[in-house]
């Protein structure tokens, strides 16, 4: 059987977008986002003629539109994003922990993304570490990837967190690693992070930060929005935390999976039909059992717009040790402290090789003969795009 999809993102979008942005208003980001995967590896955005010298074989690799949102463009980020996460594991136990929104959160970050997501990273990063501080007396590192869905594309926002198995001592002078079979006590992980959040809410609503439309609009009043929040301060809220990876190499395994996924992928896309879509999703509630969820493509559109993330929304993001500003410096100082040279844990040469041709393609091969001895010869778009 082909692994080539039949039926793609793009061809719901040619085919049922024009309809969909008629009749609904879409805020730029999700216009140019749309334009970007219809158009994407096709001669609107122009490409490469391959020519091989030995046998004359020509092929046309059309380029690809780069959208983080576009099923088909996510190899390429994620082989050099993973390339650059190799280089700075540790020889230490890794933790997969996940934040998940209630559902009565989620239904105010639905109309307030950018404002509630800031909170989820914010306080996610400060339950793990202040927690860390108290439990363990170290300062963790870790990175974590923002999710909006769920497997049938309901609105669903929960943040991945890889947290190395340790941290440094307050004077940076040990490393000191958590418990083997897990990181940091759930219980209190959630209750913390709760407790945060919600104070966090109640302090957006009283600067005006938070919009509310349809149901939830009578939560513009500071009683009704503290009424609503209410239940929630005894409801548990989910934190998910797994037993620790086999490994770094597990974690680089498992990671692949995860950080550049988009809300579905063009493998579980099974049929468009008399306006309706199919695809195929595990229902989790139900033992992860394989289903197919048919929907109308204007409800399909609609669920997958819904995740669509704001122009320069960063949704991975880096904290402790492994904060930017000073990533470089304590990696070393860990390395040192766990007695393990930088250069042990780079990639070996062929993993070089390996990677080099996937992030340039300039080890491709004539598919007819074999030959590498390819000549590349660059065309524009046939006419400019539309920008809007």
């Amino acid at each position: 059987m082909s692994s080539t999809p039949t039926l793609e993102l793009a061809d719901i979008f040619r085919q049922h977008g024009p309809a969909y942005r008629q009749s609904h208003r879409l805020p730029l980001y999700q216009h140019r986002l749309m334009q970007a995967i219809e158009t994407c590896r096709t001669p609107a955005l122009g490409g490469v003629v391959e020519f091989c010298g030995r046998c004359q074989h020509t092929h046309i690799r059309y380029r690809s539109c780069r959208n983080r949102h576009c099923p088909k463009c996510q190899g390429l980020a994620r082989a050099k994003w993973l390339q650059q996460r190799t280089a700075e594991l540790l020889p230490t136990e890794y933790f997969h922990v996940v934040f998940t929104l209630p559902e009565p959160v989620a239904a105010i970050a639905f109309h307030n993304p950018e404002v509630v997501y800031e909170i989820l990273f914010q306080l996610t990063a400060r339950t793990l570490l202040t927690i860390a501080a108290e439990r363990l007396g170290a300062t963790l590192g870790f990175f974590c990837v923002l999710h909006s869905w769920g497997q049938n594309l309901h609105f669903h926002p929960h943040l991945h967190c890889v947290v190395a198995g340790g941290g440094l001592s307050a004077d940076g002078s040990q490393w000191i690693g958590a418990r083997r079979r897990f990181l940091l006590p759930v219980r209190i992980l959630s209750h913390r992070f709760r407790r945060l959040f919600l104070q966090a809410l109640e302090k957006a609503h009283a600067q005006g930060k938070l919009q509310f439309f349809g149901a939830l609009s009578a939560l513009a009043t500071p009683q009704a929005f503290a009424a609503y929040l209410a239940p929630l301060r005894q409801k548990k809220w989910v934190v998910y935390a797994q037993p620790p990876f086999g490994g770094p190499q597990h974690v680089i395994e498992y990671l692949g999976r995860y950080t550049h996924r988009v809300a579905i992928s063009n493998r579980r896309l099974l049929a468009m039909d008399n306006g309706q879509v199919s695809f195929a999703w595990k229902d989790y509630r139900d033992g992860g059992n394989n289903k197919v969820m048919t929907v109308s493509a204007e409800e399909f559109i609609r669920r997958f717009l819904q995740h669509a993330l704001p122009t320069g929304f960063q949704r991975i993001r880096y904290y402790g040790w492994l904060a930017n500003c000073h990533r470089a410096g304590k990696l070393q100082l860990c390395r040192q402290l766990l007695g393990t040279p930088g250069s042990a844990l780079l990639p070996s040469a062929p993993q070089c090789r390996n990677l080099l041709d996937t992030l340039t393609g300039k080890l491709r091969r004539c598919p007819q003969c074999g030959a590498d001895a390819l000549f590349y010869f660059p065309f524009l778009p046939a006419r400019p795009l539309d920008s809007s």
